[in-house]
């Protein structure tokens, strides 16, 4: 089915590239990225709520912690379910209305933690340079300013990228050359030359991509050249190499894809997959594994569920059925208690020690 635009007649829906060409691969990948997926969901998900309900993460570093997994969860679900449903259909089909909103969630998302990891840069960069003056200057209406600013800027990339893709007429082919809709390989479809929006595309979304990633270097170079001692310089490299770590593999990629004229690569496939699926499922890793305060948060909440669970089962597998909801309910308090004073006191112990 084909609409009438003007004299023409513009195209009802796209069709999707397939990541491999036969059906037993397609089945293979659909499994591994069906785990990936749920990898990046829980792991993203278990980050959100540690920050949000422990009193020792509501710092501004883990602030913009929660917010990065927040939108590493939203960045991957703009492109995996469809992908997933994909290797399991024949026919790849994606409406115009759905890609153009595929394009603009997946830019307005992807802009905002492009800023968002700026953001947490110039966090590191203050508590590391100005640490007497770091509760100060990210105070809390800071960082939350910080991070609107982010969605907002980010709104403000993909609104322009979709408006000028929209204004684009698409009446021949529409085979898009990617697993999902992005503005490189959908105008390459349209029907008239578009060297000027692609020159304003590359400025938009590459100026974007490599502007925020020299930001970033130049806040960590700034960082171990102010550090004189190797000792500190080292606890700072530490502090900052899950971050840095981060913008590697969310910024190598997009620089690749964006900050060139629009010319499809057989290799463009690889890496959207790097940065579209992988990437929001390693944060998490990256972050947990570097970060001893959200290991030992997530540690501590794991053994009191438990310990919690393994008393009370305990306690009332003897006991009669009339008396089991009263006698569990004691012993988890109990139980609960009794963890926590043992936690104060390990706590209290550390610090006459020190």
């Amino acid at each position: 089915m084909e609409r009438l635009w003007g004299n023409q007649t513009r195209v009802s829906e796209f069709l999707l590239a397939a990541i491999s060409p036969t059906s037993q691969s397609q089945a293979a990948l659909f499994v591994v990225f069906l785990l990936v997926y749920i990898s990046t969901l829980v792991g993203n998900f278990a980050i959100m709520v540690t920050v949000n309900t422990d009193s020792h993460l509501r710092t501004p570093m883990y602030f913009l912690l929660g917010n990065l997994s927040f939108l590493d969860l939203c960045y991957s679900t703009v492109t995996a379910p469809k992908m997933l449903m994909d290797f399991l259909s024949e026919r790849r089909s994606i409406s115009y209305d759905a890609c153009m909103a595929q394009l603009f969630f997946l830019h307005f998302v992807g802009a905002a933690e492009m800023f968002l990891l700026t953001v947490m840069a110039y966090d590191r960069y203050v508590a590391i340079c100005k640490p007497l003056h770091y509760p100060s200057i990210m105070n809390r209406h800071l960082c939350i300013c910080l991070v609107v600013a982010s969605w907002m800027g980010g709104l403000i990339h993909s609104t322009v990228q979709t408006i000028l893709t929209m204004q684009l007429p698409f009446c021949g082919p529409n085979h898009v050359d990617n697993f999902f809709c992005d503005v490189p390989p959908v105008i390459k479809l349209a029907c008239t030359d578009t060297y000027v929006v692609e020159l304003l595309m590359v400025s938009n979304s590459g100026l974007i991509s490599t502007s925020c990633f020299i930001i970033l270097l130049t806040s960590y170079t700034t960082i171990l050249i102010k550090i004189r001692s190797p000792e500190e310089r080292r606890k700072a490299l530490s502090t900052c190499a899950s971050h840095l770590t981060v913008v590697t593999l969310f910024f190598g990629p997009c620089i690749f894809i964006y900050a060139r004229p629009f010319s499809i690569f057989s290799v463009d496939k690889l890496v959207s997959v790097l940065y579209n699926i992988i990437t929001p499922m390693l944060n998490p890793l990256i972050y947990t594994l570097r970060n001893k305060e959200v290991k030992n948060c997530i540690a501590q909440r794991m053994g009191k569920r438990s310990i919690n669970s393994d008393f009370a089962a305990r306690g009332v597998e003897n006991a009669s059925p009339s008396l089991q909801p009263s006698i569990q309910t004691m012993l988890v308090r109990d139980v609960m208690g009794r963890f926590e004073f043992s936690q104060a006191e390990e706590e209290l112990n550390l610090q006459v020690g020190a």
